[in-house]
């Protein structure tokens, strides 16, 4: 409890600095998206987070949590006082419970303890609406937002907001679902995978021992995949299979080292183990996103969730596998705020479902050089509110 109220010590000074927040709660992590207004600001909360003045300077928020650890979540929620970030009862306006928008499935499995515990409602968003929701949000308002990374190299990519469209919408999360998007609130779900952020944790918890999907992304930095995957040199002679344009250290079989030799899995590095994981699942998603855009003749393929989390090798997997299997012609391309789609989303539907019709036209606009971290290993808990990653930004009457 003395750590919890450092927090509350080293917080948000003004409480009514904060005024939207909104939850996306997945299988294995909880994201949160808030508004706070600049200090300077003094008129109402609520109308300033809709933009009725003239416009409202402050920041976006972003933080996570893994679910497992939701009470955690709760804690920060309360602590920081950001349930002022949600509204009043609709339905009952004398009623002092206020809800939050919220997506993902878990804002069906914990909207009880939410109730419990915080005295809030959640105010259930379709998920995938949120994902494009938020993805067409950051591609069109934040500069910077898309790059691309190919042999070691990060390039941002200039979106022409006049042709987004159509576009394949990667979100790894748990799974993995593979969305067509064809305009704002239109859009498909083309395809998807069981195999996902979901298989790396369990899998790697399961074969490493490790206790977080951090601690094994990190394992993954220091190992050497040849050691468990069976390479094309190694069932060709050591050389390459030019003719299908295979080289001799492409993977052949992903673990089939294993089954040529009597070793147990004591006997392999749990470094290796991991990155053979990371790298056989970041292999197979790339080549099933391309082969879906390829179905639709699409050559821009997004990738969002937090199984990316920057990590160059995965980026890289990935990108070198939509390039092998599309000789070329499709990119992949990676999201700054990769993780926070969901979230953003249901930040976004406040603006449609919950104000009235004068206040249809708000939305939050990023000015050019908006920065933000994408470190987010970390738990906020064990930080000041005001170091989470966040953006700058300004809310507008359109």
């Amino acid at each position: 409890m003395d750590h919890l109220r450092e927090i509350e010590t080293d917080g948000i000074s003004n409480p009514r600095e904060i005024s939207r927040l909104a939850i996306d709660i997945g299988g294995s992590l909880i994201k949160l998206v808030y508004f706070s207004r600049d200090s300077s600001d003094h008129e109402d909360p609520l109308n300033d987070c809709v933009g009725v003045s003239n416009g409202v300077n402050g920041r976006l928020h972003f933080a996570k949590f893994e679910t497992t650890k939701i009470n955690d979540c709760l804690k920060f929620i309360s602590a920081n006082k950001l349930l002022l970030g949600g509204l009043q009862n609709q339905e009952n306006p004398t009623s002092d419970k206020s809800f939050i928008k919220a997506t993902g499935g878990g804002a069906y499995k914990f909207s009880d303890l939410f109730k419990e515990k915080l005295g809030i409602s959640l105010e259930k968003e379709d998920e995938m609406e949120c994902l494009v929701t938020g993805a067409n949000f950051l591609l069109k308002a934040v500069n910077h937002e898309a790059f691309t990374y190919l042999n070691g190299q990060k390039e941002f990519v200039q979106i022409d907001h006049n042709d987004l469209y159509p576009y394949l919408l990667v979100n790894i999360g748990s799974g993995v679902s593979m969305v067509k998007v064809d305009g704002d609130g239109k859009f498909e779900r083309v395809s998807g995978t069981s195999v996902g952020g979901g298989t790396f944790w369990g899998l790697g918890k399961l074969l490493t021992k490790c206790q977080s999907f951090d601690e094994l992304l990190e394992l993954s930095h220091r190992g050497n995949n040849r050691v468990v995957d069976m390479l094309v040199g190694d069932i060709s002679g050591g050389m390459d299979y030019s003719k299908i344009g295979l080289s001799s250290t492409a993977i052949a079989s992903s673990f089939g080292r294993a089954i040529s030799n009597n070793n147990e899995l004591d006997d392999y590095k749990p470094e290796d183990v991991s990155r053979s994981l990371l790298r056989m699942i970041s292999n197979n998603i790339g080549q099933i996103s391309y082969l879906n855009a390829l179905r639709f003749g699409l050559k821009r393929i997004f990738f969002g969730g937090f199984f990316i989390r920057g990590h160059s090798y995965t980026m890289e997997t990935i990108s070198v596998a939509v390039h092998f299997w599309s000789k070329g012609e499709a990119k992949a391309m990676f999201l700054r705020h990769e993780g926070f789609l969901g979230a953003l989303g249901a930040f976004m539907s406040y603006d449609r479902h919950s104000l009235d019709d004068s206040m249809i036209n708000q939305s939050v606009q990023i000015p050019v050089d908006a920065s933000c971290g994408t470190d987010t290993n970390c738990n906020p808990l064990e930080r000041d509110l005001n170091e989470t990653e966040s953006m700058q930004c300004r809310v507008y009457q359109a």
